[in-house]
């Protein structure tokens, strides 16, 4: 992709507006403390300290609008007590400018690093680091610091005590998530009706996950329909897949396929029915047909063999699903659940439930965690570093060049810079022409109203408080909106503190262009592009896969309980490893650099080859025998193989080479041989589905082969 087209798409993605769901009980909520902590302060103080008093609200309450799995209350208070203790060592550095610029690339660099533990510290650092550079340049003295550092800190305790006290659905984040997988599984029953063969996009049951986690504390207060409920759903899609599947038995038509059709539609409206009531915490409502096609008896006498397990196992699930989510509720309703769950199993032995217990620690011991993923960035190559790097740089020298330039309060740049930066090309380049439209709107709203009503200290802090409100209420429906709120905001706000309102436009404009551009030249000179990186992407997760695989047919070789945790953590990695290939391909599309060994073209065919090697083995995984089965020998050989080739193919995608795939071929070799040597057959499962991993196997080479070719695929 070329400069101009990538420039072009970025600003174009930046300006847009999306309709998203809002949410006015908790813009609301956080601009009634916002509002609460600027008049105690007004009241008490004056407007100077007011003003950084509701700096500190109006980002506590920002920080709880991220996305994060951790409780409310808790990124409230870090935030207001990180903006306190930066605003106090800026003012106390601030008077001698070397110490100062030191101070702030010591901050942005680790503001920069804070990304390794996630986007919700990173946003989180970043904003503190931005508003300090304003806060710094109230106080008039170390006490007075002090003491703008203590109402700051004020501010995010007064948010976090509304959270408290004024709940607003509890665990609503928890619900969703969990919510939302059930009603991905729901659409991808669905979607198997009518292609056997569907994809299932694994991120709504990968956050599910992540959302399961919780402290000690929050486990206790834990609604009981997010016990167990996301557990039995990660169960779910393998046994959806095999009951769907032609290759597991079932014909592609026939009344077999028609049974099948109408189980699948089955479970799609149990599901949508406990993915509604988990999502509003409501009774489940279970459609009668549904439960109906799952009662009759007619599964047993048209399906056979592993299509009539799978079927067997879905029922048994589905009931699972189903109490889980019918949570504590009535005696009548609980009742009522129970029975039906029973109705549903029809007499069949119901399986046993294994729930996952995740732990989230504690904030204090997250610090190690989050300290240990930093260290963990320090190295060449990494993204995280770089992003860090670049962001420190550009704040000293957009923190110079506002010194220098004759407007005054030259903070705006590298505050803007500080603001927009992002590891990621396309992300810095969005928010950049994003924040730039944006504050040319708010400033220009904001000077028309302070022309038209000449506002005081107390109607100006109204206007903020507005501001505000419409800030946490459009904040997700696009970058430059809220930007425009946030412009606003702080013309209000730094007019109540007695600021030139005139100049403020001025300066705003002119150095908030000034800090975009430098974001953006940054990144042009000081890249950390992701397509030059897509191929180790991709031999990670064909690594995973395999190992995903070979863990599979080991549990065929040895039949045990235990086996199923080696399933299970392998499954985790190679999702996480297909996610990172998904978003390192979705960033280098838009980055303006020209593929380096692997084409769009050799992309898409790898990807849907081992998109079909993990889906191969999650049919399998959804027959593995329990403990006591009797063991497939011949399968071990061929774990080894699946193993060992997947790793020195990984190595050979790195170095552009075609991996080969002769040992796993000779393994399926010599198990036919004792095969015939013997006169056995092995089960149909596994034997089919080592042909069907092999089969995938070898159309990712073909795919990486004829793709990596000059002139496969035009990347411009």
């Amino acid at each position: 992709m070329s400069w101009l087209r990538a420039l072009k798409e970025t600003a174009r993605s930046g300006l847009t507006i999306e309709r998203r769901r809002l949410e006015p009980l908790i813009a609301i909520r956080g601009a009634a403390g916002l509002a609460l902590v600027l008049g105690v302060s007004l009241a008490f103080f004056g407007p100077v300290v007011a003003a950084s008093s509701a700096f500190g609200a109006f980002q506590a309450a920002i920080a709880t609008f991220q996305r994060s799995w951790r409780p409310r209350p808790v990124l409230a208070l870090v935030s207001g007590a990180s903006l306190a203790v930066s605003t106090f060592l800026g003012y106390v550095t601030g008077s001698r400018l070397a110490l100062f610029m030191l101070l702030l690339v010591l901050w942005t660099f680790l503001a920069g690093l804070a990304w390794a533990a996630g986007p919700t510290g990173g946003i989180i650092a970043a904003s503190n680091v931005a508003i300090m550079l304003v806060t710094i340049t109230l106080p008039t003295s170390v006490a007075q610091a002090a003491l703008h550092g203590a109402v700051i800190a004020f501010g995010g305790v007064v948010q976090a005590a509304l959270i408290v006290l004024v709940p607003i659905r509890r665990w609503g984040a928890q619900r969703d998530a969990l919510a939302d997988a059930l009603a991905a599984e729901a659409d991808y029953a669905r979607r198997l009706r009518h292609d056997p063969v569907a994809h299932f996009d694994p991120v709504p049951l990968m956050q599910a996950r992540s959302a399961a986690a919780v402290t000690p504390r929050q486990a206790r207060s834990r609604p009981a329909e997010l016990h167990g409920s996301r557990g039995v759903a990660e169960r779910i899609r393998p046994v959806l897949a095999s009951l769907a599947d032609p290759a597991m038995g079932v014909p592609a038509e026939g009344p077999e396929r028609d049974r099948v059709r109408e189980l699948l539609a089955a479970a799609a409206s149990l599901l949508d029915a406990a993915a509604r009531a988990i999502r509003h915490g409501d009774p489940v409502r279970l459609p009668a047909p549904a439960v109906a096609a799952l009662k009759t008896p007619d599964t047993g006498a048209l399906l056979t063999g592993p299509p009539l397990r799978a079927a067997d196992r879905l029922a048994a699930l589905l009931s699972d699903v189903i109490e889980a989510a019918e949570g504590d509720g009535t005696r009548e309703e609980r009742a009522e659940a129970e029975e039906t769950a029973e109705a549903i199993k029809a007499g069949r032995r119901r399986g046993r439930r294994q729930t996952e217990h995740q732990k989230r620690p504690t904030l204090l011991r997250l610090v190690p965690v989050v300290l240990k993923s930093m260290r963990g960035e320090l190295h060449h190559g990494s993204p995280i570093l770089r992003h860090a790097i670049r962001v420190s740089v550009v704040a000293a020298i957009g923190y110079l060049l506002g010194t220098l330039l004759p407007y005054g309060h030259g903070y705006w740049a590298p505050m803007t810079a500080v603001m927009v930066m992002r590891p990621e090309f396309s992300q810095t380049y969005e928010r950049s022409v994003a924040r730039f439209g944006g504050t040319v709107v708010g400033v220009f709203l904001a000077t028309a109203i302070v022309q038209t009503a000449h506002p005081g200290v107390e109607l100006s802090a109204v206007f903020a408080v507005v501001c505000a409100v419409l800030m946490y209420l459009l904040m997700r429906t696009g970058y430059a909106v809220g930007q425009a709120c946030v412009a606003a905001y702080v013309v209000f706000l730094l007019g109540m503190a007695g600021g030139d309102w005139s100049q403020t436009v001025l300066e705003r404009v002119v150095l908030t262009l000034v800090g975009g551009i430098l974001a953006m030249i940054s990144y042009a000179v000081y890249p950390a592009w992701e397509t030059p990186r897509l191929r180790n992407r991709l031999g990670d997760w064909l690594k995973e896969d395999g190992r995903y695989a070979a863990s599979v047919v080991d549990q065929y070789a040895d039949p045990a309980d235990r086996g199923h945790d080696d399933v299970r953590r392998a499954l985790l990695r190679t999702r996480a490893a297909r996610v990172a290939w998904q978003e390192a391909v979705a960033t280098a599309q838009h980055e303006p650099v020209r593929h380096r060994g692997l084409s769009r073209a050799a992309a898409d065919d790898t990807q849907h080859a081992l998109s079909q090697l993990g889906r191969v083995a999650m049919l399998m995984e959804a027959h593995l025998p329990e403990g006591g089965a009797t063991p497939v020998p011949e399968a071990a050989p061929l774990a080894e193989a699946l193993r060992r080739a997947t790793e020195q193919g990984a190595k050979a995608v790195r170095e552009r080479r075609v991996p080969d795939w002769g040992p796993v071929r000779e393994a399926l070799k010599k198990w036919d041989e004792e095969e015939r040597l013997h006169e056995q057959r092995s089960d149909p499962v596994v034997r089919s589905g080592a042909d069907l991993l092999l089969e995938a196997l070898e159309e990712f080479s073909r795919g990486l082969d004829d793709g990596s070719r000059p002139g496969a695929s035009d990347d411009d």
